[in-house]
């Protein structure tokens, strides 16, 4: 795929240079040329010095034909203007905002903006940590919604998925047993040894716990 990565700080240096060894075309834009450096001499891609929100720039590094582009600038708004420029003036198909203020990210995730808060996962992350929880948060997708890991306690081996499952708040996605992961019918029974993979809105933690018996 076409790619362009907004920002070459640490964020979007090491994700051009994973998409790069993934055989993409990738272009990254800063106004630093020095920050270029972060990419190494293996990096096979291009870069463009120039304002990431500049419309000049972004045809420059060929946003006409990009396929996806992430804004992982230093700050916010910055990443927002770029990204609804790509979005909305550009058409790529897919755009991504690295926000950390997680009010601007939730406000943007409901205008159709596709973002990604580091504060509000690590936030999530570092509680489960500390708190000894049982579910295993592994990736926050927008503000809104988490997977979760958690091996299935004794007291559900026998019952079914649909028995786990609160409709537009908690699913069931996957599950991995004896090393193989599978995707589960509603009518799936629970074996033991079973770890579940979850996806549950943040604000339903409490309900997950409930509904596995790790309350």
């Amino acid at each position: 795929m076409r790619i362009i990565i907004v920002g070459c700080g640490r964020l979007g240096s090491g994700l051009a240079k994973l998409l790069s060894l993934q055989d993409h075309a990738v272009t990254v834009v800063d106004s630093d040329p020095l920050a270029f450096e972060r990419l190494g001499p293996a990096f096979k891609g291009k870069t463009v010095v120039g304002i990431g929100f500049d419309r000049d720039v972004l045809i420059q590094a060929g946003i006409e034909r990009a396929d996806c582009l992430a804004a992982v600038m230093a700050s916010d708004d910055a990443n927002v203007v770029a990204a609804r420029l790509a979005s909305q003036v550009f058409h790529v198909p897919k755009v991504i905002a690295r926000l950390y203020d997680p009010r601007k990210a939730e406000i943007y995730q409901r205008l159709g903006l596709q973002t990604i808060s580091p504060i509000t996962w690590g936030i999530n992350r570092i509680a489960n940590l500390l708190c000894g929880s049982p579910l295993e948060t592994v990736l926050t997708l927008g503000s809104d919604v988490d997977i979760i890991e958690a091996e299935i306690p004794s007291l559900l081996v026998g019952r079914t998925v649909k028995e786990v499952t609160i409709l537009g708040e908690v699913h069931v996605v996957a599950i991995t047993r004896s090393g193989k992961t599978f995707l589960p019918t509603q009518g799936t029974v629970f074996q033991a040894g079973d770890l579940v993979h979850l996806a549950a809105l943040t604000t339903s933690t409490e309900r997950v716990k409930a509904l596995l018996g790790l309350e």
